[in-house]
């Protein structure tokens, strides 16, 4: 009962196509000729200018990089506020609850 049941290959039925037989040929490679090599050219390596901080762009950066931290730092109180009043709400229910659940008890003495 809690053996697997594996299950059998089925065996074809029909006619089956004999495999194809694969004929190997030559590959010749192709005459070479002789081209003259283009000429050397020179590889001058380029000098690439180096960042430069203009006043513009450093007050720009720092402009963004203090948007960013104001957009995080509001989404992350955000969530922090809305953690605070679910577990107030949800201490306040707990309160409500436990109060109607002993005030029956209370009333019969």
């Amino acid at each position: 009962m809690l053996r697997p049941k594996i299950p059998t290959m089925p065996t074809p039925v029909g006619v089956t196509a004999p495999p194809a037989i694969v004929q190997s040929t030559a590959v010749e490679p192709a005459p070479q000729t002789m081209t003259p090599a283009p000429a050397a050219v020179p590889v001058v390596p380029t000098a690439r200018p180096t960042v430069q901080l203009t006043p513009g762009s450093v007050l720009a950066v720092v402009g963004a990089g203090t948007a960013v931290v104001l957009v995080v730092g509001t989404v992350l109180v955000s969530m922090l506020l809305a953690t605070a009043v679910t577990a107030a709400s949800v201490a306040i229910c707990a309160v409500v609850v436990r109060s109607l659940l002993t005030s029956p008890n209370k009333r019969r003495r």
